[in-house]
């Protein structure tokens, strides 16, 4: 059978954190002595709201739900003060990056984004037919951050989307407000889709509020970190009128169901989930800091503002995927970095921040590798 494009034929998959029950049926380790830091999860859990919502609507099983989520866009709207229809809803911020990529670039556009940056981002591209351009150039070797006037320097009247993701991922670094609408001024020919996926751990509120100044700026969150609905996919965007309308006429049309809808609807009441949940990964992220002082083999690169960080491996003698490989031995589940992120290369592990102890299973077992 033929295919219709070339990145069909033998593609590249996203490649997720491995699951803790993989890891204990392969090295024969107790499930609860397995610290999964390769994932992003909540280590609070789901929100306590999110999960009675659903028990409430279990009944409710058996009928569509409204196709464009309404009750969740209205809540939504409520919190962050947008109207409803500049709100769309999708599973996982995932889904509405792909409607964004196929209304936004027609087949052999181009999509920029930094070099490494999260996956999804370029996989998409190359499934729709268009042209991811990962900016290596704009990443700055020592922090990991990127270099904004770079990347401004890298768009062209070819470039159709724009990607920021605010934290950065994979080095949670921080790009200042200063600094996004820089990028949205020297793009007005582009949409400029800013992922604040892990914002909640930043310490800010957050850009939405750009999205009341530009006309092309979508700002996309998800419920997925901080709220722990990772497994229900719930990610939602905000922006123009005309970009929202246009999303909505290329999605699937019940793309979320009730459950999903009624539980992020709920989470977003959670304030007390959400506080603990940023407190624990901030105290966390700190004790990281200061165990990782302890080690001369491995740096924590500083300045993360989200729920993982990047783990540089100083010592020459060892490479990302086997000091991936030793971890798993011992336990403890990261992201390999030559694996997980185009571009970035065989020097570097990304580390969920979580509890503190997770953090002492982390640092110990770095220790224990030969």
């Amino acid at each position: 059978m033929r295919h219709s494009h070339p990145a069909l034929v033998d593609p590249e998959f996203y490649v997720p954190g491995l699951p803790a029950d993989y890891v204990a049926a392969r090295y024969g380790i107790s499930a609860a002595d397995i610290a999964k830091l390769g994932s992003a999860e909540n280590p609070l859990g789901a929100s306590p709201l999110a999960v009675q919502a659903i028990r409430e609507r279990l009944h409710d099983l058996h009928l569509y739900p409204s196709w464009t989520a309404e009750p969740l866009r209205e809540k939504i709207s409520l919190v962050y003060g947008v109207e409803p229809e500049r709100v769309m809803c999708g599973a996982g911020e995932t889904e509405i990056i792909s409607w964004l990529i196929r209304a936004f670039c027609e087949p052999g556009g181009r999509i920029q984004m930094p070099g490494p940056c999260f996956p999804i981002y370029h996989l998409f591209a190359e499934a729709e037919d268009r042209v991811p351009v990962l900016v290596h150039d704009a990443t700055d070797r020592a922090t990991m951050a990127v270099d904004v006037d770079a990347y401004i320097d890298a768009i062209d009247e070819a470039t159709r989307i724009v990607f920021v993701t605010n934290p950065h991922s994979p080095s949670g670094t921080w790009t200042t407000e200063r600094d996004v609408r820089r990028i949205v001024e020297a793009a007005p020919e582009a949409l400029v889709v800013l992922d604040e996926a892990y914002v909640h751990y930043s310490d800010t509120g957050g850009y939405i509020h750009l999205a009341d100044d530009y006309d092309n700026l979508v700002v996309l969150r998800t419920f997925s970190k901080a709220f722990g609905l990772a497994g229900l996919r719930v990610g939602f965007g905000v922006g123009p009128k005309p970009v929202v309308d246009a999303c909505l006429a290329v999605k699937p049309t019940w793309n979320m169901g009730v459950l999903q809808t009624a539980a992020a609807a709920a989470a977003l009441d959670d304030k007390d989930h959400l506080d603990a949940t940023v407190a624990m990964i901030s105290k966390g992220r700190d004790h990281a800091q200061i165990r990782f002082a302890e080690l001369d083999r491995f740096r924590m690169v500083p300045g993360s503002r989200s729920n993982f960080f990047l783990v540089e491996i100083l010592d020459p003698d060892t490479d990302s995927s086997r000091v991936f490989e030793g971890l798993l031995e011992r336990g403890v589940i990261v992201k390999d970095g030559s694996v997980s992120f185009r571009g970035l290369d065989r020097r570097f592990l990304r580390c969920d921040a979580n509890r503190p102890d997770r953090m002492d299973r982390l640092v110990d077992a770095l220790a224990d590798l030969p």
